[in-house]
């Protein structure tokens, strides 16, 4: 990202007695924070309304860490993403990237869309290197970066494929391979598998662990799901119903492979449900 895109901010702008136990100040900023959002406030305003999407909104993300986001349908979790993601401006706050105020997309990060968002006029091999096409890396290297993405999302055999060709699960493992070609520092994951079958999605999900071994990535990943986000993150931001804030932070204590039949998942799953069902908007 250019400096245009960035801007300095003085030395100790942010607090730093933020601390987990407070869920308006989850964290402490350190050489292993990457993403510091502070007092994060979005509204969406008509001529003749105003909708508060998000209010109050504080986060620390470490460097390397998945972080999952779950809460009531419509409470702001997109949104928040494409703050992030720097597609939309936030009202009020701050989101800084190793130290530098966002101030629009970049190259330091990738989304992986529910939707696929794919070409279908390129192949697999051209979807994935769209990126680097853009950034004006030369044809050799990118089909060499192209063959390492391939290798690691498991689908070599069909890099010359089209789109139409492959099914629902091997259309967002391109999307994710394309999310990683520029090799960015944060992925930020919207729903990525939610319009998947059950099956497919804990397979994609098992996938997503084994490419993510084998990167540095941040990862802010959007879910519905809470199991999904149990079996993948290390924390998990539990939001209210809009306006949105944190309503509280679930460390997850385990390694990988994680067994979605243990008592401990299961009984950490059903907490979560129970914050997420005092928050649903039908009550």
């Amino acid at each position: 990202m250019t400096g245009e895109e960035y801007s300095e901010i003085p030395e100790g702008t942010v607090s730093e007695d933020a601390v987990s136990e407070n869920p308006e100040q989850t964290g402490s900023p350190g050489d292993d924070v990457q993403i510091s959002i502070r007092d994060l406030g979005k509204t969406y305003k008509t001529d003749d309304s105003e909708t508060v999407a998000i209010e109050g909104f504080n986060l620390d993300v470490k460097r390397g860490e998945l972080i999952s986001i779950v809460g009531p349908s419509g409470c702001g979790k997109t949104t928040l993403l494409r703050m992030i993601a720097g597609l939309l401006d936030p009202t009020t706050g701050t989101i800084m990237i190793d130290g530098r105020v966002c101030k629009g997309p970049g190259p330091d990060r990738g989304m992986v869309f529910q939707d696929f968002a794919l070409f279908p006029w390129r192949s697999v091999r051209k979807n994935i290197e769209f990126g680097l096409e853009i950034a004006g890396v030369p044809s050799a290297d990118r089909a060499t970066r192209s063959d390492e993405l391939l290798r690691m999302v498991g689908l070599t055999d069909f890099a010359d494929a089209r789109i139409h060709e492959l099914s629902g699960g091997m259309k967002q493992r391109v999307a994710i391979a394309r999310a990683l070609a520029t090799s960015p520092d944060v992925l930020l994951m919207d729903e990525p598998f939610g319009a998947l079958d059950a099956q497919t999605r804990n397979l994609m999900q098992e996938n997503l662990v084994n490419i993510l071994s084998q990167t540095d990535q941040t990862v802010i990943f959007i879910t519905h799901s809470v199991d999904e986000a149990v079996y993948l993150s290390d924390r998990i931001v539990v939001l209210t119903k809009r306006p949105a804030t944190i309503k509280s932070i679930v460390d997850i204590p385990w390694e990988w492979p994680r067994d979605r039949a243990s008592a401990e998942f299961t009984s950490l799953r059903k907490e979560i449900l129970e914050e997420l069902r005092e928050e649903n908007v039908m009550n």
